[in-house]
């Protein structure tokens, strides 16, 4: 699911053609860049959502140095920085049916980066930085947050299992075994006894009703 907060994103150094270019730092030549590599990786992923093998490979590679840098940004350093590199891409092969097309995939990737790089500094033992990313993992509760933060995190939390539990079966399941419990397609399937495709709309349109919804729901709280 999608973490909604707010904040600034991390300057980025990721090579391109031209060598290597800022992502985040405001400048016209780095949003051209930054824009040429969500356009890539977003086509890449809904190709390997489709099931092109090649294209699922050409994206692993390209994120390769994108997370790297997210990691390095969130203060890992060293031989962690492939551990989280690592730990990142596993868990985009088995979330990779959740991702939504319709939303930009470097948010989604930078989300992703950032909770494995603080599960990877806390199992060592140093203080993670917190960073909030406005298009990642929704409703999920921040790592380590202060105690009011804690108490709006458990809010968030039962507001999103109270939306989910609402949904239609089809779609209350899809979230369950792909978004929550992370499994693949196939696994998936073979669980529900749905199609892939099925599975694939039914989370689609799960995470387009858990928007609206939490979003009516900050709307009225906030009244």
């Amino acid at each position: 699911m999608f973490l909604s907060a707010v904040g600034p994103a991390p300057t980025l150094r990721v090579r391109s053609p031209g060598g290597a270019v800022a992502l985040g730092s405001g400048t016209r030549r780095g949003d051209r860049a930054a824009m040429a590599l969500e356009d890539s990786l977003a086509t890449a992923m809904a190709a390997a959502q489709a099931g092109d093998a090649a294209a699922y490979r050409r994206l692993l590679n390209a994120c390769l140095p994108v997370i790297a840098g997210i990691a390095r940004a969130q203060g890992v350093r060293g031989e962690a920085v492939d551990d989280v590199v690592q730990d990142t891409l596993l868990t985009i092969h088995k979330a990779r049916a959740s991702y939504d097309p319709a939303r930009p995939f470097l948010p989604w990737l930078r989300a992703i980066t950032q909770r494995r790089a603080i599960d990877r500094l806390r199992r060592a033992g140093r203080r993670p930085q917190e960073v909030h990313d406005p298009l990642a993992y929704e409703a999920h509760a921040d790592a380590g947050p202060a105690p009011n933060t804690r108490i709006e995190a458990d809010e968030r939390n039962a507001a999103l299992a109270r939306a989910v539990a609402a949904l239609p079966d089809g779609q209350r399941q899809a979230v369950e075994q792909l978004a929550y419990a992370e499994r693949s397609l196939e696994e998936a399937a073979a669980l529900t006894g749905r199609s892939k495709g099925a599975l694939k709309v039914n989370l689609h349109r799960a995470l387009k009703a858990l928007r609206g919804t939490l979003a009516r729901d900050k709307e009225g709280g906030d009244a």
